[in-house]
């Protein structure tokens, strides 16, 4: 509570004391790590950056958008809404996995923060989880109690009405106290910096659509089945191949881009119908052309049409021990050393217009450098000489994806329709999903998946699981549930039943939802039968008291899921969380024993 220690590091020491007291065995220590919740969250990370790589979640946010108009709040009731909705037929889990990327692309667009949307999409996906039978796994825990000790099992929509109304107060709550939520320490807006030196950006800031032309290669132009040494284009022509587009290989499968692209070098082989993007003067480019017969097509009608899946530009700046310094771009070998292009250079802050490969370079000069990604990764990575700005691997993560958000959606409907029908476990289900966003390039490769998990929330989720195994292990569980008992049972079954639902509450403020409810079931069970009450009361106020996860952190995997996307504190989540859950407790406390007579 008091925010010293990161949370992932709390749960790992209580961990340890676990195991160095004795009460936990190592096996059972490490159990989290191979649970299924565990293994199920960190895939949904990766199929949450494929919707997100390939602009499905800002396809997604434009629509929304476009309803909710200019009204900040309609946009808030509507999100929330369709949270509800979503999270009413797959695990609240997979809904906050899902939303994320659109609710953080939604507040970039209108310059909010993301944490203003974040810590609510995680509240109503647990309310949301008491709408239908397959929402939540404590629903179906208590539903199986019942049916493994002669009653009928709970149906698909037998809890809808509790959850309505969970979902109606939560979200007026949250309306509220909506201007409450963002963290001081989190900066309006700030989710926008990462966008600053996107390729987009830099062919502006550098003016290549001045400097940038399209010719095409004719069948029988000269050209074609002629390397590019062979050509002498620079010292002919003063100009520069850049790229190479041009048709894929029959047989390549549809769904697949029809086209490749290729950074232009000193062995690249021209073929007909090929496109070369130059750079150079129009009237370089329409000399060049009028040698070999090519056809001049002007200026790309974008210039960031440098970038693709294989081929982007990024900025460079030059270190103060460089050796590339006092040293011009024509004799420096830039292409040979690092296989990169030089296609635009700034000193000062200003654009370099004249002939920049004859300018000897300084301390403090940016270039922009056009080639691989993998080169530019490689250049970040592996030399002194320069500082590549920004993040190229996030950019060529982006360029991978373009144009395939029809696939992640269809990803993402079939994930969805296959939890519904549990056709497979959820895990299984959602590792299926992130396999296939990384096969069809959604996510661009396995380095790019694992670098998308959160680990922080992985390892505070499966580090937090084996504490209800030390529980009942010690004896804990049994003394509450003998101490409930003594202490309400003077006051009947409602005072027994307000205990139960306190306990579950409570106790699911630090162990899994899951775990609560198999913890708690047969004790409400046995409570009720003690008492001649309703079971059908006593355990659904146990899944009703297990998706109230709001007070910390770690009460549910969705909060752990947004508290590092949000920047939230454990003391936010109790803020905004606990008077949010003393409301539900007096709601419940008079929903369910009208719905379900004691």
């Amino acid at each position: 509570m008091t925010n010293r220690l990161r949370a992932d590091l709390v749960a790992l020491l209580a961990l340890l004391a676990f195991v160095v007291t004795g009460i936990l065995q190592p096996a059972e220590a490490l159990s989290g790590f191979s649970n299924s919740v565990v293994i199920m969250i960190a895939a949904l990370f990766v199929v949450g950056a494929g919707i997100l790589r390939t602009g499905l979640a800002q396809m997604a946010g434009n629509l929304l958008l476009r309803y909710a108009g200019d009204s900040e709040k309609r946009l808030f009731l509507l999100l929330l809404l369709i949270v509800a909705f979503v999270g009413a037929f797959m695990s609240n889990t997979g809904t906050v996995a899902l939303m994320m990327p659109i609710v953080v692309s939604i507040a970039i667009r209108i310059g909010s923060s993301p944490s203003k949307y974040l810590l609510p999409l995680s509240y109503i996906a647990s309310f949301s989880g008491l709408l239908t039978l397959i929402a939540s796994p404590p629903n179906l825990i208590v539903s199986q109690m019942l049916l493994e000790n002669g009653f009928e099992r709970l149906s698909f929509f037998q809890m809808t009405p509790i959850g309505l109304i969970g979902v109606a107060i939560g979200i007026t709550y949250l309306y509220i106290v909506r201007h409450r939520i963002v963290p001081k320490e989190v900066r309006k807006g700030s989710g926008q910096s990462s966008q600053t030196l996107s390729p987009k950006r830099l062919a502006r800031d550098y003016a290549l659509g001045g400097k940038l032309l399209v010719v095409k290669v004719p069948p029988a132009s000269a050209i074609v089945g002629k390397r590019l040494t062979q050509l002498k284009i620079p010292v002919r022509f003063q100009l520069c191949v850049l790229k190479i587009k041009r048709k894929s290989l029959e047989g390549t499968l549809k769904f697949l881009p029809m086209t490749y692209h290729e950074m232009a070098g000193p062995l690249s082989a021209i073929e007909g119908n090929d496109i070369l993007y130059i750079q150079g003067t129009k009237e370089q480019a329409t000399h060049f052309a009028e040698a070999y017969g090519l056809e001049l097509l002007g200026a790309p009608s974008e210039p960031e049409e440098l970038v693709s899946k294989e081929l982007g530009i990024a900025e460079v700046l030059l270190t103060p021990n460089s050796s590339l310094i006092n040293q011009d771009i024509r004799t420096v070998g830039f292409r040979e050393k690092y296989n990169l292009n030089i296609i635009g250079l700034k000193r000062q802050g200003k654009q370099v217009m004249q002939d920049m490969t004859k300018l000897r370079l300084r301390f403090g000069d940016a270039l922009l450098v056009q080639g691989t990604w993998d080169a530019i990764e490689l250049l970040a990575r592996e030399t002194n000489d320069v500082v590549v700005v920004g993040q190229p691997q996030e950019h060529a993560s982006t360029a991978s994806a373009n144009g395939k958000a029809w696939i992640a959606g269809i990803i993402m409907v079939l994930m969805v329709v296959l939890m519904i029908a549990e056709v497979f476990p959820a895990f299984v289900t959602v590792l299926i999903a992130a396999v296939l966003m990384v096969l069809t390039g959604c996510v661009r490769n396995m380095n790019d998946a694992y670098g998308q998990i959160n680990w922080e929330s992985i390892v505070l989720i499966a580090a937090m699981l084996p504490m209800a195994t030390a529980l009942e292990k010690s004896g804990g569980m049994q003394l509450l549930a003998d101490g409930i008992i003594r202490l309400l049972g003077d006051f009947g079954a409602i005072g027994v039943l307000a205990g139960i639902y306190f306990m579950t509450m409570l106790f699911g403020q630090f162990i899994s939802n899951t775990a609560t409810a198999v913890l708690f079931a047969p004790i409400a069970l046995n409570a009720a039968m003690a008492l001649g009450a309703n079971p059908y009361a006593f355990l659904i106020i146990v899944a009703v008291g297990a998706s109230m996860s709001f007070a910390t952190p770690v009460a549910s995997p969705t909060n752990a899921l947004v508290m590092t996307a949000g920047g939230y504190s454990f003391r936010d989540f109790a803020k905004i969380g606990v008077p949010l859950q003393l409301i539900m407790f007096i709601v419940m406390m008079i929903v369910v024993p009208l719905l379900f007579p004691l």
